[in-house]
């Protein structure tokens, strides 16, 4: 158990990051499974547009530091693959 009042903090702010970071995460794929959806679905307007939306998703979740630089290109990488293979 923290005994410091340092850990006591650093477990404070530990749990408020966790839910933050969550909740990004959740939007991100949210934001995947519509692009997954209209493939699925094979409408290719709406999987470009869903397409668009995920690209700075993804990159926001680099920049806060919740996805690993290689798993976001990863992920917009298939996603794009998937989408010019519909045609």
């Amino acid at each position: 158990m923290a005994n410091t009042p340092q850990a006591k903090k650093r477990i404070r702010r530990n749990e408020r990051r966790a839910e933050i970071n969550g909740a990004r995460v959740g939007r991100i794929r949210t934001f995947v499974k519509k692009v997954e959806a209209a493939l699925a679905a094979g409408d290719k307007p709406a999987a470009t547009t869903a397409l668009a939306a995920v690209q700075p998703e993804l990159a926001r979740g680099v920049a806060k530091g919740v996805l690993h630089k290689n798993t976001a290109s990863r992920k917009f990488a298939r996603l794009t693959k998937r989408l010019s293979a519909l045609a």
